[in-house]
C-alpha cells in the first residue's frame, strides 16, 4: 500500500462515525449478512465450514457466525476478523485468501440468494470469541441513525448497556460502521439460551426503575421511545449458534 493510500485511509477513519466509538471498539471486522437460496441453507453452512477451514490454513482468523431464528430476512451473520485494512489487504494475504476461497467459490454462488457486506469497528476478537463460546443465543439490533443523530444513538446504546449491567444482565457488543452497507450501528447481545434471554422479565419493577434512572432514562418504559428519537430504521433479529 502506497503512502498516499495510507494517508487517505487515515483521513477517512478520522471522519467516519467509528471515530466517535469507545476506545475498545477499534478492531476491524467484515460482516456479511447472507440469505440462502431456497432449500440450500444446510448445504451453504457446510460449504462455509469448509471455507473457514481453508481460510484458517491460509492465515486468516476463523470467523464468528450465527444462524437466524426469527426477525430479519438474512439466514447467516458472519463476522470475519480483519484487524486493520493494512493487515487484511496485504499482498501476500490477499493471494493466500484468494487461493483458499477458490475451492468453494463456484459451489457457493448458486446457494446464495442475497448478500450484504459491512465493514465495522468493534470489540477485540478474544473478548468476542469468549462470549460466542459461552453463549448460544443472540439478539442482534441494527440501526440507521437519523441525520446528525449518530452520537446520540451511540450514547443510547451505552446507556442501555449501563442499564443491563445494573440488573446483572449481559450487555451488548457495539459495532460501528466504517463502510459498506447502510447500517450505522449494530449490537449483539449474547446469552446462554432463550431462557437466559427472557430472564429480564422476572426482574422486580423497583429494580428496573432504579437501573433505568441510574443509566439516564426516565423509566424502563421510556427506553424504547427514547431510542426512537435517533433512528430512521431498526431491525431486530434473534439468532442461534452454529455447531
Amino acid at each position: 500500500m502506497t503512502k498516499i493510500t495510507l494517508l487517505l485511509c487515515t483521513i477517512l477513519v478520522s471522519f467516519c462515525p467509528s471515530a466517535l466509538a469507545a476506545e475498545n471498539n477499534t478492531y476491524l471486522y467484515k460482516v456479511s449478512l447472507v440469505q440462502a437460496a431456497p432449500g440450500k441453507l444446510t448445504e451453504l453452512i457446510d460449504l462455509y465450514k469448509t471455507r473457514f477451514g481453508d481460510l484458517k490454513g491460509a492465515g486468516d482468523e476463523l470467523p464468528l457466525w450465527m444462524r437466524h431464528s426469527q426477525g430479519d430476512h438474512w439466514d447467516l451473520m458472519i463476522l470475519a476478523p480483519m484487524g486493520s485494512y493494512l493487515d487484511y489487504y496485504g499482498r501476500e494475504r490477499i493471494s493466500k485468501r484468494s487461493k483458499a476461497e477458490e475451492a468453494t467459490a463456484n459451489r457457493m454462488k448458486p446457494d446464495i440468494a442475497w448478500q450484504e457486506d459491512l465493514f465495522v469497528y468493534g470489540p477485540p476478537v478474544p473478548l468476542l470469541r469468549k462470549a460466542f463460546g459461552d453463549g448460544a443465543f443472540f439478539h442482534v439490533e441494527m440501526f440507521i441513525a437519523l441525520p446528525g443523530e449518530f452520537p446520540s444513538l451511540y450514547k443510547e446504546r451505552e446507556m442501555e448497556n449501563a442499564y443491563a449491567r445494573a440488573l446483572k444482565e449481559p450487555g451488548n457488543f457495539i459495532f460501528v460502521r466504517d463502510q459498506g452497507a447502510a447500517w450505522d450501528i449494530f449490537t449483539i447481545g449474547i446469552f446462554r439460551d432463550l431462557k437466559h434471554y427472557a430472564e429480564s422479565a422476572d426482574v422486580p419493577i423497583k429494580d428496573q426503575e432504579a437501573a433505568a434512572k441510574a443509566a439516564g432514562f426516565e423509566s424502563p418504559g421510556q427506553i424504547g421511545p427514547y431510542l426512537r428519537r435517533f433512528i430512521r430504521e431498526h431491525h431486530d433479529t434473534l439468532a442461534v449458534a452454529i455447531k
